[in-house]
């Protein structure tokens, strides 16, 4: 697929969606299939945002590798050639990780987001060799998410720009590491969609940016799609308020939640069932959310003016 075009479909407020478990934790594909054709009936679809599946949000390093790609799969035939899919891979060594980007790619995925193999503990020189593997290897987009703090997972702006000839890294989930500035790497805004992965999608866009993620993009798209097209106008202000009415209580809240309990994918899957549409817990050692906490994001919810169920 042509780069430019990779650029345009790999945008805007991506939706991170989470894996639906039945009541055994296992994959629930039926379940996936509905809530795929409801997240493309409200608007998450090509040229509006990606959806992400199998991310770390989306319980993707828990999942069996005999598990991703049927779940991939259900969610690229089930967006019907509307949407466009994204697969998140893990932590692998090269070798591991070409096969399931070219395993993904034959699934239907228009690109990867690959984090650096951490387990690894690569050095630059590692991880320049791996993504120019990966790149050679396939024809999807590639957005690389920096794994700030893990082992190797700290890619700096200089290496980036040695990525500048890997035609498919198209993109990169920004988080800067200890003492370097946001801005640093917007030099290579032109070459690179920069996806905000910290909570700023208004200097993000400022600054040449072309996304963020949002907890919210797939469980209320009104909202996200609202902030974005704010930003897309350039109404800055509004964007920014829009923005922390939401985002900012959410944040709170699962800082909160994460004291007691683990698992990034808790609290999505709390809002899902909350707006009517449940999606099961997460695996174990992960819980659900505590009768407190739910009534708690209960209030939250209603108080945005999101329809929550009764």
């Amino acid at each position: 697929m042509d780069r430019n075009e990779l650029r345009r479909l790999i945008r805007g407020p991506i939706a991170t969606v989470p894996t639906a478990f039945d009541k055994d934790f296992e994959v629930d594909l039926g379940r996936m299939a509905e809530l795929t054709r409801w997240w493309v009936a409200n608007g998450l679809v090509k040229g509006r945002t990606a959806i992400k599946v199998a991310a770390a949000m989306g319980e993707g390093p828990q999942l069996r590798d005999t598990e991703w790609p049927a779940l991939l799969r259900t969610v690229v035939q089930a967006s019907d050639g509307k949407a466009a899919v994204v697969a998140g891979l893990h932590y692998k060594d090269t070798k591991r990780c070409i096969e399931d980007a070219k395993r993904a790619q034959d699934l239907g995925a228009i690109g990867l987001q690959i984090s650096p193999p951490v387990f690894n503990a690569p050095t630059d020189a590692d991880n320049l060799r791996h993504f120019e593997a990966l790149s050679n290897a396939i024809d999807i987009g590639i957005l690389i998410y920096c794994r700030a703090g893990m082992p190797g997972g700290d890619i700096m702006p200089e290496i980036f720009k040695k990525m500048y000839d890997f035609e498919k890294v198209i993109g990169i989930k920004w988080g800067p590491p200890a003492g370097v500035p946001y801005e640093a790497i917007y030099e290579l805004a032109g070459h690179f969609n920069i996806i905000d992965n910290r909570r700023q999608p208004v200097l993000n866009h400022k600054l040449g940016g072309c996304g963020f993620v949002q907890n919210s993009t797939d469980v209320h798209p009104e909202h996200s799609f609202k902030v974005w097209d704010l930003l897309e106008a350039k109404r800055y202000d509004e964007a920014q308020a829009e923005y922390n009415a939401v985002e900012k209580p959410l944040w709170d809240f699962y800082t909160r939640i994460r004291q007691t309990n683990g698992g990034q994918g808790r609290l999505k899957k709390a809002m899902m069932a909350l707006l009517g549409r449940p999606m099961g817990v997460s695996r174990p050692p992960s819980l659900p959310l505590s009768p407190e906490e739910t009534a708690d994001l209960r209030k939250l919810l209603i108080s945005f003016g999101w329809p929550v169920v009764a």
